[in-house]
C-alpha cells in the first residue's frame, strides 16, 4: 500500500505481527476503513486521544521483570498497562506524561506508576548536553504481587499503601530518588534471592519517603488515595461525589462531618496544605482533562459537567495550573500521541485497548531484559 507525505505526518499508531500491519491514523473525516491485501488503514475522528496498552514481559512466575535501555530513546505512544512500574530516567531531559499531568524533567527522573494509569516520557537532548549515555531503568511486577499470603502481611503495609496511592502517579526527589537509583542500578547485576530481597528494600525506601509528589489531579482518576485520617477519608468521598454541582460548597462537607466551617477548614489545611476551594477547583480541572483527553465534547460541555458554572473561569483556572487553554492542552496531547511506527523496535509490544489478542507477548524485547 502507498501511503501520501500527508498521510505518513498524520500516522497514529500500530500493530505488527507475522501477518499483519495495522496503521491507525488521525484525521478529521468520520471514521472509515480501507483495506488492501493484508494492509489496513484505519482514519479515527480527531478529537478521542487513542490510548494504546502495552504487553509487558511481566509472566506469572515473575516477582518482577527490569529492563534496561541504553541510548534507546522513547519508543512507545501514550500507553498503560495493568502491572506496576517504576521508572528511572537518567542522563537525559524531556517531557513526561502521567495521566493529566504534562511536565519537563532534567537530567533525571523517578516514577511509580499504578495500573492502567497512561504515560509517556520523550527526551529533548538540545535541552540537555550531557557526554553520560542515556539510560532508562523500568521495573514492572504484578498487580496482586502484595495480595499474597506472605507479601499481604502487617510488615508489608507501607508499602500496600505506596502501591494503592500509585494510582495517581507519584515522583521521587531529593535523596529519595539518589537512594533509589543506587538500588536499581545494583538491581541491573543480581540475580536470584538477593535481586529480591533489594526490590523489596526499593519499595520500603519509596514506601517511607517524604520526597514525593503526586502527578495527576484528584478528579482525574476520581479514586481515592490513602487518608491517614478517617474523617479526611469521608470528606475526600463526600467531594468526589459531589464536585460536579456547580452550587457545591464547603458547608455541605463540614455538615456533613458535623463540624463548624472553621473547624473544617483549619482540619483540612492541616491535614493536605491546601485550603477546600483550591481541592475542589483541582479535583474539577482533574476531570475537564479527563474529558479532554477521553472524549470529543466541547470545551464549554465540559467545563459545565466538571462543575464550573462560568466558561470563563474554567479558562482562567485551567490556564493557571496548565499554562495554557484547554484547546491547546487537548491539542497537545493528541500531538504527543503521533508516533512513527516505522522506528518502534520491539512490534507487537504495543496494542490498541480493543485488540482481542492482548496475551501475545513480543518474541523479543529491543532492551536488555532480566526476569526475577
Amino acid at each position: 500500500m502507498y501511503f501520501s507525505e500527508s498521510t505518513v505526518c498524520a500516522r497514529q499508531g500500530a500493530i505488527f505481527n507475522d501477518h499483519t500491519w495495522l496503521i491507525f491514523l488521525q484525521d478529521s473525516g468520520n471514521q472509515h476503513l480501507v483495506t488492501s491485501g493484508i494492509d489496513y488503514l484505519l482514519i479515527i475522528n480527531l478529537g478521542i486521544m487513542k490510548i494504546f496498552q502495552e504487553i509487558t514481559p511481566v509472566a506469572h512466575s515473575d516477582v518482577f521483570v527490569i529492563l534496561d535501555s541504553i541510548n534507546k530513546g522513547f519508543d512507545y505512544p501514550i500507553h498503560n498497562h495493568p502491572e506496576f512500574e517504576i521508572t528511572l530516567v537518567m542522563n537525559t531531559s524531556g517531557n513526561r506524561i502521567v495521566g493529566d499531568s504534562s511536565e519537563k524533567f532534567y537530567d533525571q527522573d523517578l516514577v511509580l506508576i499504578g495500573p492502567y494509569l497512561f504515560h509517556k516520557w520523550d527526551d529533548d537532548l538540545q535541552d540537555l548536553q550531557n557526554e553520560e549515555d542515556c539510560r532508562v531503568i523500568t521495573i514492572q511486577f504484578d498487580m496482586n504481587l502484595f495480595d499474597g499470603s506472605l507479601l499481604g502481611k502487617q510488615p508489608f503495609a507501607a508499602i500496600q499503601n505506596l502501591l494503592k496511592n500509585s494510582s495517581r502517579g507519584i515522583r521521587f526527589t531529593g535523596s529519595t530518588l539518589e537512594h533509589a537509583k543506587k538500588i536499581m542500578l545494583r538491581l541491573t547485576a543480581l540475580k536470584g534471592i538477593e535481586s529480591i530481597i533489594e526490590f523489596l528494600s526499593l519499595l520500603d525506601l519509596l514506601s517511607a519517603s517524604k520526597s514525593h509528589e503526586y502527578l495527576t489531579s484528584v478528579g482525574f482518576e476520581n479514586e481515592l488515595f490513602q487518608a491517614n485520617s478517617s474523617r479526611l477519608h469521608a470528606a475526600y468521598q463526600y467531594i468526589l461525589r459531589n464536585f460536579k454541582n456547580p452550587d457545591f460548597r464547603m458547608r455541605e462537607v463540614s455538615d456533613h462531618l458535623c463540624l463548624s466551617d472553621s473547624a473544617f477548614s483549619h482540619f483540612f489545611k492541616k491535614c493536605t496544605n491546601r485550603n477546600f476551594s483550591e481541592f475542589l477547583i483541582e479535583t474539577r480541572l482533574g476531570n475537564a482533562c479527563k474529558l479532554l483527553i477521553d472524549t470529543d465534547r466541547s470545551v464549554a460541555q465540559i467545563s459545565f459537567e466538571s462543575g464550573f458554572n462560568n466558561l470563563a473561569n474554567f479558562n482562567r483556572s485551567f490556564k493557571k495550573k496548565h499554562q495554557c487553554s484547554p484547546k491547546v492542552y487537548r491539542s497537545n496531547y493528541q500531538l504527543a500521541n503521533s508516533f512513527d511506527w516505522t522506528n518502534q523496535i520491539t512490534p507487537g509490544q504495543f496494542l490498541p485497548h480493543s485488540s482481542e489478542n492482548n496475551e501475545m507477548k513480543p518474541a523479543q524485547y529491543a532492551t536488555r531484559l532480566d526476569h526475577h
